[in-house]
């Protein structure tokens, strides 16, 4: 088990807080060469969980190696949004762990610029441990082709219904927003995605331990 971060954009956060995500897709690193297939298996060790493994394989026998994906089942990972830090007093930008936290995405003044606002946003990238609010925990790993999704798992990524996504059903929505994120013709692409499942605690990844304790 390991601790990881995740970046999340400010529409997939409101969909982790509303507890309509619960899946994310990310790019393999490594893609398979043409003509490889992604096998996946069901271990059942005695007395423990079920989990999943992979093998690659082609027409020839076993390709070698592992599917490269960082993430594995166990793990938790700290979800990085866009924010900013306030200090006491007189709310200004700062860099001290002693501060206000906001928001992007739940600020009420998100959409305001700058000067209106008061203070810039900072990056997701640049956001610290102890500054994040949600913590994920994965409960499955799946390797699949990009186009393979379900309409249960484009739900699962947080399809935020029919009248909000213009009408668009969940697998059309997920088209559209992974060519969003990626550029346009990522879709068509059809790479290799590492498919993870998880339960959303809406907690800092530190504070779990301390209310564990």
């Amino acid at each position: 088990m390991a601790d990881r971060p995740i970046l999340f954009s400010a529409p997939m956060v409101r969909a982790l807080l509303a507890g309509r995500k619960t899946q994310t897709r990310r790019l393999c690193k490594d893609q398979p060469p043409s003509g490889v297939a992604i096998i996946r298996k069901t271990i059942r060790p005695f007395g423990g969980e079920p989990y999943h493994a992979f093998e690659r394989r082609t027409k020839f026998g076993n390709f070698g190696g592992e599917v490269p994906v960082k993430i594995s089942r166990g793990d938790r990972l700290w979800v990085r949004e866009t924010w900013q830090g306030l200090s006491f007093g007189d709310y200004q930008p700062t860099k001290s762990s002693l501060c206000e936290v906001r928001y992007a995405a739940t600020d009420p003044c998100a959409d305001l610029d700058g000067e209106a606002r008061g203070y810039p946003w900072r990056p997701s990238i640049f956001m610290p441990r102890w500054a994040s609010r949600l913590t994920v925990i994965v409960t499955d790993v799946r390797v699949e082709r990009l186009q393979d999704i379900s309409i249960a798992d484009a739900l699962a990524e947080g399809w935020p219904g029919a009248v909000e996504a213009n009408k668009m059903p969940a697998t059309k929505w997920y088209r559209h927003l992974w060519d969003e994120i990626n550029g346009a013709g990522a879709w068509e692409a059809n790479p290799w995605v590492a498919a993870y499942t998880f339960t959303v605690i809406k907690q800092n990844i530190d504070q779990i331990e301390k209310v564990a304790a």
